[in-house]
Protein backbone atom coordinates (compact mmCIF):
# COMPACT_ATOMS: atom_id res chain seq x y z
CA UNK A 1 0.00 0.00 0.00
CA UNK A 2 1.33 3.61 -0.80
CA UNK A 3 2.05 5.54 2.03
CA UNK A 4 -0.35 8.59 2.71
CA UNK A 5 2.19 11.13 2.42
CA UNK A 6 4.34 11.06 -0.55
CA UNK A 7 6.87 14.19 -2.06
CA UNK A 8 5.50 14.65 -5.33
CA UNK A 9 8.42 15.60 -7.66
CA UNK A 10 8.09 17.71 -11.61
CA UNK A 11 9.87 16.36 -13.51
CA UNK A 12 10.26 16.86 -17.65
CA UNK A 13 9.62 13.30 -19.21
CA UNK A 14 12.88 12.30 -16.99
CA UNK A 15 11.24 11.14 -13.54
CA UNK A 16 12.58 7.53 -14.44
CA UNK A 17 15.79 8.16 -15.23
CA UNK A 18 16.21 10.82 -12.06
CA UNK A 19 14.65 7.67 -9.75
CA UNK A 20 16.70 5.32 -11.13
CA UNK A 21 20.07 7.67 -10.75
CA UNK A 22 18.78 8.41 -7.11
CA UNK A 23 18.14 4.60 -6.36
CA UNK A 24 21.64 3.67 -7.40
CA UNK A 25 23.31 6.65 -5.73
CA UNK A 26 21.79 6.80 -1.91
CA UNK A 27 21.04 3.69 0.36
CA UNK A 28 18.06 3.03 0.96
CA UNK A 29 16.59 4.00 -2.26
CA UNK A 30 14.63 2.12 -4.95
CA UNK A 31 12.43 2.51 -7.95
CA UNK A 32 8.85 1.13 -7.69
CA UNK A 33 5.58 0.93 -10.10
CA UNK A 34 6.06 2.67 -13.53
CA UNK A 35 2.99 3.94 -14.50
CA UNK A 36 1.69 4.57 -18.01
CA UNK A 37 -0.54 7.84 -19.39
CA UNK A 38 -3.87 6.13 -20.24
CA UNK A 39 -4.36 8.69 -22.81
CA UNK A 40 -2.31 11.98 -24.46
CA UNK A 41 -1.80 14.82 -22.08
CA UNK A 42 -0.17 18.67 -22.42
CA UNK A 43 3.39 17.20 -22.04
CA UNK A 44 3.08 13.39 -23.07
CA UNK A 45 1.66 10.73 -25.09
CA UNK A 46 -0.45 7.51 -24.07
CA UNK A 47 1.73 5.13 -22.61
CA UNK A 48 4.43 7.14 -21.89
CA UNK A 49 5.46 7.54 -18.72
CA UNK A 50 3.57 9.75 -16.73
CA UNK A 51 4.72 8.68 -13.05
CA UNK A 52 7.36 6.29 -10.93
CA UNK A 53 7.08 5.40 -7.21
CA UNK A 54 10.31 6.04 -5.55
CA UNK A 55 12.08 6.18 -2.53
CA UNK A 56 14.84 8.25 -1.60
CA UNK A 57 16.99 7.08 1.65
CA UNK A 58 13.26 5.75 2.75
CA UNK A 59 11.40 8.69 1.50
CA UNK A 60 8.52 7.99 -0.19
CA UNK A 61 8.36 10.12 -3.59
CA UNK A 62 6.07 10.42 -7.01
CA UNK A 63 8.14 11.61 -9.86
CA UNK A 64 5.63 13.02 -12.07
CA UNK A 65 6.40 14.04 -15.99
CA UNK A 66 4.16 17.03 -15.85
CA UNK A 67 6.36 18.65 -18.62
CA UNK A 68 8.69 21.60 -18.64
CA UNK A 69 6.11 24.70 -16.98
CA UNK A 70 7.79 24.18 -13.48
CA UNK A 71 11.25 23.84 -12.47
CA UNK A 72 12.39 22.85 -8.92
CA UNK A 73 14.22 25.67 -7.00
CA UNK A 74 16.11 25.25 -3.83
CA UNK A 75 13.10 26.28 -1.52
CA UNK A 76 12.73 22.74 -1.63
CA UNK A 77 16.17 19.87 -1.03
CA UNK A 78 16.91 16.67 0.16
CA UNK A 79 19.35 16.99 3.19
CA UNK A 80 21.48 14.10 3.50
CA UNK A 81 23.59 13.73 7.06
CA UNK A 82 26.70 12.02 6.09
CA UNK A 83 28.83 10.35 8.93
CA UNK A 84 32.63 11.12 7.38
CA UNK A 85 34.22 12.95 4.13
CA UNK A 86 34.53 9.56 2.05
CA UNK A 87 30.61 9.64 2.08
CA UNK A 88 30.55 13.06 1.57
CA UNK A 89 33.11 12.73 -1.37
CA UNK A 90 30.90 10.55 -2.91
CA UNK A 91 27.70 11.96 -2.46
CA UNK A 92 28.78 14.40 -3.70
CA UNK A 93 30.81 13.78 -6.39
CA UNK A 94 27.86 11.43 -8.06
CA UNK A 95 25.10 14.66 -7.96
CA UNK A 96 27.93 16.91 -9.54
CA UNK A 97 29.69 14.41 -11.52
CA UNK A 98 26.56 12.97 -13.29
CA UNK A 99 25.47 16.71 -15.02
CA UNK A 100 24.79 18.51 -11.97
CA UNK A 101 26.47 21.68 -10.53
CA UNK A 102 28.20 22.64 -7.27
CA UNK A 103 26.65 25.72 -4.66
CA UNK A 104 27.53 26.79 -1.79
CA UNK A 105 27.71 25.88 2.04
CA UNK A 106 27.48 21.77 1.26
CA UNK A 107 24.50 22.40 -1.60
CA UNK A 108 24.57 21.33 -5.18
CA UNK A 109 22.27 20.53 -8.06
CA UNK A 110 21.72 17.44 -9.55
CA UNK A 111 21.33 17.62 -13.64
CA UNK A 112 17.27 17.35 -12.97
CA UNK A 113 17.66 21.15 -11.03
CA UNK A 114 17.02 18.93 -7.20
CA UNK A 115 18.63 20.63 -4.81
CA UNK A 116 20.66 18.27 -2.46
CA UNK A 117 22.24 19.42 0.81
CA UNK A 118 25.38 17.10 1.14
CA UNK A 119 25.80 17.74 5.01
CA UNK A 120 28.59 16.11 7.18
CA UNK A 121 27.00 15.63 10.89
CA UNK A 122 30.27 17.23 12.21
CA UNK A 123 29.03 20.26 10.40
CA UNK A 124 25.37 20.04 12.40
CA UNK A 125 27.34 19.64 15.59
CA UNK A 126 29.56 22.63 15.15
CA UNK A 127 27.38 25.23 14.47
CA UNK A 128 25.19 24.10 17.47
CA UNK A 129 28.20 23.93 19.52
CA UNK A 130 27.45 25.40 22.82
CA UNK A 131 30.59 27.70 22.74
CA UNK A 132 28.87 29.92 20.02
CA UNK A 133 32.39 31.37 19.47
CA UNK A 134 33.27 28.11 18.32
CA UNK A 135 30.13 27.64 16.47
CA UNK A 136 30.81 30.76 15.00
CA UNK A 137 34.21 29.85 13.63
CA UNK A 138 32.57 26.75 12.52
CA UNK A 139 30.35 28.95 10.52
CA UNK A 140 32.37 31.01 9.14
CA UNK A 141 34.29 28.10 7.60
CA UNK A 142 31.02 26.62 5.78
CA UNK A 143 30.25 30.20 4.26
CA UNK A 144 33.88 29.75 2.37
CA UNK A 145 32.71 26.35 0.77
CA UNK A 146 31.42 24.59 -1.53
CA UNK A 147 31.26 21.05 -1.18
CA UNK A 148 31.95 20.67 3.24
CA UNK A 149 35.57 20.00 3.98
CA UNK A 150 35.02 18.16 7.48
CA UNK A 151 39.24 18.60 8.44
CA UNK A 152 38.22 22.65 8.14
CA UNK A 153 35.02 22.42 9.94
CA UNK A 154 36.99 20.94 12.97
CA UNK A 155 39.74 22.86 12.84
CA UNK A 156 38.17 25.82 12.56
CA UNK A 157 35.95 24.65 15.31
CA UNK A 158 38.79 23.82 18.25
CA UNK A 159 39.94 27.46 17.08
Amino acid sequence: MPSKNTVCLWYDGTAEEAARFYAATFPGSSVGAIHRAPGDYPSGKEGDVLTVEFTVMGIPCLGLNGGPVFKPDEAFSFQVATDDQAETDRLWNAIVGNGGQESACGWCKDKWGLSWQITPRALTEAIADPDRAAAKRAFDAMMQMGKIDIATIEAARRG
